[in-house]
């Protein structure tokens, strides 16, 4: 059992009931806490969660209130993504224009490769073609 990456199609799905992996995201967080590993996430992953949060109909108190867990969490690791890892991002990002992928997404591949992970709690096709392994599917 290794580190995971979390995305935030996968905190979406950790966090809502109504989300179609939310069994699935449950399983797997507690998998990897039980093991005494650590979820990783970043800034900008939760910069865009917090977006996503008027779609999920959370209601603002719930919404700090989920920040404020995952940033306490002891086996939590939020990466900030400026300076050091924005520029790489980026870079991949002009460089792939093959690909939809959002800034977002090339930050977390960057992290992912920096920390040699190789899994995301995530839903979304682009960790797939980035050469990732997507645990919600």
């Amino acid at each position: 059992m290794t580190d995971r990456f979390v995305d935030t199609s996968g905190w979406a799905a950790w966090i809502s009931p109504a989300e179609p992996f939310h069994a699935l995201a449950v399983a797997f967080f507690d998998e990897v806490l039980d093991a005494g590993r650590k979820l990783v996430t970043t800034t900008y992953v939760l910069a865009e969660l917090t977006a996503l949060f008027g779609r999920l109909r959370l209601p603002r108190p719930q919404q700090v209130g989920v920040i404020d867990t995952i940033r306490a969490e002891p086996q939590m690791t939020v990466v900030p993504i400026e300076p050091l890892f924005e520029p790489d991002a980026r870079d991949l990002w002009r460089k792939r224009l093959d690909k939809d992928w959002s800034l977002v997404d090339c930050a977390s591949f960057v992290v992912m490769d920096r920390l040699r992970l190789t899994e995301a709690l995530t839903t979304d096709h682009h960790f797939e073609q980035a050469g990732l392994v997507r645990l919600l599917k």
